[in-house]
């Protein structure tokens, strides 16, 4: 029998379609995976989102109303703000009081030296301000306190010594300048001077926490220094009680008993040399 001749197999030039179907299936198949994924995430973060501003909302709220001794947290939660104010002004009333109580005393104290001039007694927004003549503390050039000025601060300790407040000790000088083994400048006179002040203050019942110590020199002078009396008035210490209260902008004179100021301006703490 004679063979049948096989047929030729024809090419089929159709089949790129097979793969594009498959690839467009897959590409289908990959965003849709993705979409999914995608929206599970944002579902997630926002249970998440949720979760955690809540806790925190209630770890704060729990947290000013039953930890409340740190300080941020006592005058918004805890303290109506009324009676804040009203106990603000009542502490800032007695402060001024107690101010004016030590005023008095520091010019029953030191009324001989008022009356000559040489020591004024000043109600500041600072506190009670006592400016001291030099010439009543030191002789000239010198830092060590004489016998009398010895007793008048001793007394003025006594009154302070059991009051809370801080206490601030100037000293200054005139322009003349000094140059001495001891002392080569008018910082360290000023200084010098300041601090045996403190010492004694100290050596009589003032805890020395309370205090500090100020240097001024030549600066800050209250009268000419191209004048004698001028020159006198710049010598002076001067010793502060500071007021717990903020500091204001005005200052207030303490006057005497009869109602006179003391003689003299801010200037004339004494006329001495």
């Amino acid at each position: 029998m004679a063979r049948k001749r096989r047929e030729e197999e024809h090419e089929n030039h159709e089949r790129w379609l097979v793969s594009y179907a498959d690839f467009i299936t897959l590409l289908f198949a990959f965003f849709v995976v993705m979409y999914a994924v995608s929206s599970v995430n944002e579902g997630k973060y926002r249970v998440l989102s949720n979760a955690i501003n809540a806790a925190f909302r209630s770890n704060a709220k729990s947290f000013s109303v039953q930890n409340h001794p740190t300080p941020l947290a006592v005058p918004l939660v805890v303290r109506p703000r009324a009676r804040n104010k009203t106990a603000s002004q009542h502490e800032m009333r007695r402060e001024r009081e107690k101010m004016k109580e030590i005023g008095r005393e520091m010019r029953e104290i030191l009324a001989p030296l008022i009356r000559q001039g040489k020591v004024r007694v000043i109600q500041t927004s600072r506190g009670v301000n006592v400016e001291i003549s030099a010439s009543v503390l030191f002789a000239s050039g010198d830092a060590r306190l004489s016998k009398q000025s010895e007793t008048v601060l001793a007394a003025v300790a006594q009154t302070l010594r059991n009051e809370p407040n801080d206490i601030q000790i100037e000293g200054f000088t005139d322009s003349n300048p000094i140059s001495s083994a001891q002392y080569p400048s008018n910082w360290e006179l000023s200084s010098a001077r300041a601090s045996s002040v403190v010492r004694l203050m100290e050596a009589h019942g003032i805890r020395a926490g309370r205090m500090v110590v100020i240097g001024r020199g030549e600066n800050d002078p209250i009268a000419d220094n191209d004048t004698a009396d001028g020159r006198a008035q710049n010598r002076r210490v001067g010793l502060t009680v500071l007021s717990r209260l903020p500091e204001a902008t005005t200052e207030i004179p303490v006057t005497s008993r009869d109602g006179q100021q003391p003689a003299g301006n801010r200037g004339k703490p004494g006329s001495s040399p």
